[in-house]
């Protein structure tokens, strides 16, 4: 009767399911809650940790150094991807991230502390205590990269177009309860009992990453086969898509096909202004905020992304791509990327920040999101696993490299002409950066959405 319930309340928002369809999208949602949940917990760690044992100024370092760092990790990841099957790369995955998230909550707690403790340190130690920041940055972008894209890339590979249309959108909203959810509770925990550290969040997230682990089995084990078959298994035959691993093997798809170019691209123009924002909002944060006061407050705003996130879904926003396809979907997001660059190039207070992120994020989770990853169904085994590891990965961290090489023109500019000056020439920068980038990135969205919409009606495979 419940279920049936439930199947009645979500046909309104994301249309009518058979019920063991259902069933799987409640599954897989419940999955990605607990993905969303740890990440959306782990980005702001990460960034309080950061600020608290390396140093505010230099997160833009820290993202530019993360891409180069993760490129080793991801070769590894594509050349495991052309040995093991899916299933267990989902045991895998959690398995090391459960476990190293376990083992830096001790790192934790015997290195935060105040800024004067940690500047009184021995040299040895202020460089030991630095060197972690950047461990622990590097590694909370990998998760987000890695985890999050192997879970969409299954996702995509044992699901129809038609069946993804009702359920990607369901799938991301039950993700947004994790993301509402685990960032206030876990992330602001410490604060609210008043301790000096945030090592017990970091000990809960690490034990719900190991809890992924039954979680898929149960999902594989209850979930029946003909739900788990894909588009391309229809359409082509394995044998047919089966290629050599490698460990540039998906690099080399990417560069071989303009839709793959144009998924990245869409990405890299997201993502480089989102991180013009978010380095002006975790300045304004950091000023007003330290220590553990920085996590809760940093995770409030995590909560708010996906509670926003997940009002958007709820009022149906998923209607855009249903009714109205890919395409408008995929262009709306430049119109409205591009009406937040012009907020933020006129406002600069902390309230401000914080609304046009939780704004910017939100939207892109409940809209762009989900008509992202169905652009990858109309493709191979090898392009969804391994080129999308690479777009997701490298589409959104060279983005990030970018615009935090753009960041690092804050400083200097304050230095030479003032604070008041020199923001207000980093502003204009941004405008002369942005906007052109915003047009072109509204023309890859329509090549994107009728490129897809063609191939659904022709039930062909792009690449």
């Amino acid at each position: 009767m419940m279920l049936d319930f439930l199947m009645k309340i979500c046909s309104y928002n994301f249309g009518i399911f058979e019920r063991a369809e259902f069933k799987k999208f409640l599954y897989m949602g419940w999955i990605f809650a607990i993905i969303i949940g740890v990440y959306w917990t782990l980005r702001p760690l990460k960034d309080a940790l950061f600020i608290q044992l390396v140093d505010k100024m230099q997160i833009p370092y820290a993202k530019t150094v993360s891409v180069i760092a993760l490129l080793p990790l991801v070769i590894f990841y594509t050349k495991l991807l052309g040995r093991i099957s899916r299933e267990t790369m989902l045991v895998i995955l959690p398995a090391f991230y459960g476990t190293t998230i376990l083992l830096f909550s001790i790192m934790m707690w015997a290195s935060q502390g105040s800024p004067e403790n940690i500047a009184s340190r021995p040299f040895i130690l202020l460089i030991g205590t630095k060197v972690l920041g950047y461990l622990w940055y590097l590694f909370v972008e990998s998760f987000g990269s890695l985890v999050v894209a192997l879970f969409w890339a299954f996702a995509t590979d044992t699901t129809e177009p038609a069946s993804a249309k009702r359920g990607f959108p369901l799938v991301v909203a039950l993700g947004q309860t994790g993301g509402i959810v685990c960032p206030y509770s876990i992330g602001g925990l410490p604060h609210r009992l008043g301790l000096a550290t945030d090592t017990l969040s970091i000990v809960i997230l690490g034990c719900l990453t190991l809890a992924i682990i039954p979680m898929v089995r149960y999902f594989l084990k209850t979930t029946p086969q003909n739900l788990l078959i894909s588009f391309q298994d229809k359409t082509v035959h394995k044998e047919q898509v089966q290629q050599e691993p490698g460990f540039l093997e998906g690099l080399k798809l990417l560069m071989s096909h303009k839709y793959l170019i144009a998924i990245f691209f869409g990405n890299f123009i997201y993502e480089l202004i989102i991180t013009i924002f978010d380095f002006n909002f975790k300045l304004a944060a950091s000023t007003k905020f330290t220590g553990v006061a920085l996590s809760n407050y940093l995770s409030i705003y995590g909560s708010s992304v996906n509670i926003v996130s997940l009002l958007c879904l709820l009022l149906g926003i998923s209607n855009i791509t249903r009714y109205l396809g890919i395409g408008v979907a995929l262009a709306a997001m430049p119109v409205i990327v591009g009406l937040a660059l012009l907020g933020f190039m006129t406002y600069s207070s902390l309230p401000f920040l914080f609304a046009l992120m939780v704004g910017s994020k939100a939207i892109n989770y409940a809209l762009n999101g989900p008509a992202l990853k169905q652009l990858y169904i109309p493709t191979t085994v090898d392009i969804r696993f391994k080129a999308q590891a690479w777009i997701e990965t490298f589409g959104s961290r060279a983005s990030k490299e970018v615009g935090s090489i753009f960041n690092m023109l804050l400083y200097p500019l304050q230095h030479a002409y003032g604070q008041l000056v020199g923001r207000a020439y980093y502003l204009n920068l941004s405008g002369f950066l942005g906007f052109p980038l915003i047009i072109i990135w509204f023309f890859i969205a329509i090549y994107l959405g009728n490129t897809y919409r063609k191939a659904i009606k022709e039930q062909k495979v792009v690449c």
